[in-house]
């Protein structure tokens, strides 16, 4: 994902409330993203990745969802070799050093804790692409 082509990166946002999908998705727009899908929880995001090939650049998951959190998805998508390397950006009301400590070994790219501003979503962006670049 370059920042500069945010126009053309697909985004998948994952959330189980609409409400914070929906503002997600507006900073996402404000940041310059077009192409921009949203599933309600871990296993439709997974249903969602594993059938569209591997045109995703970038996830944004919240962490606490029923059925498969954004914590297992995380685990799944490091798993396959198509998206290993994709930027994939947890967002969570939670800030416990222990759970910090579980994504990063899992491989998260950044961690944006809510409440959040554009801004912050745009910067936690920027360090998940420096993290996945190369």
């Amino acid at each position: 994902m370059n920042l500069m082509n945010t126009a053309l990166t697909k985004v998948l946002v994952v959330d189980d409330m609409m409400t914070m999908r929906k503002l997600v998705i507006r900073s996402l727009k404000e940041i310059g993203f077009q192409d921009i899908s949203e599933a309600a929880d871990g296993v439709q995001a997974w249903q969602i990745l594993s059938t569209s090939g591997s045109n995703f650049g970038l996830v944004v998951s919240d962490w606490n969802m029923p059925n498969c959190t954004g914590l297992d998805l995380l685990k799944r998508v490091r798993s396959d070799s198509r998206y290993k390397n994709m930027p994939f950006v947890l967002v969570t009301a939670e800030s416990e050093k222990a759970q910090v400590v579980e994504a990063i070994k899992t491989g998260v790219s950044a961690y944006v804790i809510k409440p959040f501003d554009t801004e912050t979503l745009k910067a936690k962006l920027e360090e998940a692409q420096s993290k996945t670049a190369g």
